[in-house]
């Protein structure tokens, strides 16, 4: 009886650590953000009661089709990844997970997120999800290691979801889509070049080109990091100006992005000195535009509401 106790703890052990591997695959964190943006952009989008069924399954199946686009690129990046400190424990280096089973969760997610969205929304929705799940697996993840061009790669599907969300409420392109997906694009530059600068040695390791101005750590790139901040200041204000929101949101973003500015410049002073200082500051920038990104985004949702 005891034996067989301590052999259902073991199974329920092994079992829990298969779990946490797999949801790792999948980065929760990343896959919820992606849909949180494409509920944000639905919810902008819609008129009169919200259709709660098509909201959550459109949550839904960005989760997983963002899942499935992270899993393929930790698939492509296995070896890449057990050279750097910061990817070196995930499922695949580590082999907690085999590679099969990495191509099944990527294909089970993907496929299952497609068929939600081809159930619970409209085929635009549908086509650019795909579109962006292409560009993030086979076009980003590869330029990585060609050079800074992979963030621009990288910011277009990165913006999708709140364009897609707002598609799946619409079944249009319009310019408040375009708006809203602009604001995402702009955000991604801050927010990839303060995440390459903190592990700029890392990244060295694996051959990842991701900074600007010549790929270095130095006053050049501060100043890319700010002007690309810079800009998300008028563009936050035109969902006001175009009435998708209104003052209360735009007052929100315009103190959000002046306090996300102000990171940018301590970074540019910083980065005139060697040493820790600037890292930190970095550091600071990344954690800040995790911040940003969805406090803009309630704001917007409680100014429609």
């Amino acid at each position: 009886m005891i034996g067989q106790t301590v052999h259902e703890i073991g199974w329920f052990s092994f079992t829990c650590q298969r779990f946490r591997a797999y949801c790792e695959l999948l980065k929760p964190r990343l896959s919820f953000l992606v849909a949180f943006s494409s509920i944000f952009g639905y919810v902008l989008g819609s008129s009169g009661a919200l259709n709660w069924a098509s909201l959550l399954m459109l949550g839904l199946g960005g989760f997983l089709i963002s899942g499935a686009s992270v899993t393929i690129n930790q698939i492509l990046e296995r070896d890449l990844d057990r050279l750097m400190t910061r990817t070196q424990d995930r499922p695949l280096p580590t082999r907690r997970i085999k590679l099969m089973e990495a191509n099944w969760v990527a294909a089970i997610s993907g496929l299952v997120g497609v068929i939600l969205l081809i159930e619970f929304t409209n085929p635009l929705t549908v086509l650019l999800s795909l579109l962006s799940l292409l560009l993030y697996s086979f076009v980003y993840t590869p330029l990585k290691r060609v050079g800074p061009i992979a963030v621009f790669a990288g910011a277009i599907p990165g913006a999708l979801p709140p364009l897609l969300g707002w598609i799946a409420a619409t079944g249009t392109i319009g310019y408040e889509a375009l708006i809203l997906f602009g604001i995402q694009f702009v955000w991604q530059f801050p927010h990839f070049w303060a995440i390459a600068w903190v592990s700029h040695e890392d990244y060295q390791k694996a051959g990842f080109k991701l900074l600007p101005s010549g790929g270095k750590k130095d006053f050049k790139t501060a100043i890319q990091i700010m002007i690309y901040t810079l800009l998300l200041l008028p563009m936050g204000l035109l969902p006001a100006k175009f009435g998708i929101t209104g003052i209360n949101s735009a007052l929100v973003v315009t103190i959000c992005g002046v306090l996300f500015l102000t990171q940018t410049l301590l970074l540019m002073r910083d980065s005139l000195t060697e040493g820790e200082k600037a890292r930190k500051s970095a550091l600071k920038i990344m954690f800040g535009s995790f911040i940003y990104l969805p406090v803009v985004q309630i704001a917007f949702i409680m100014d429609k509401l």
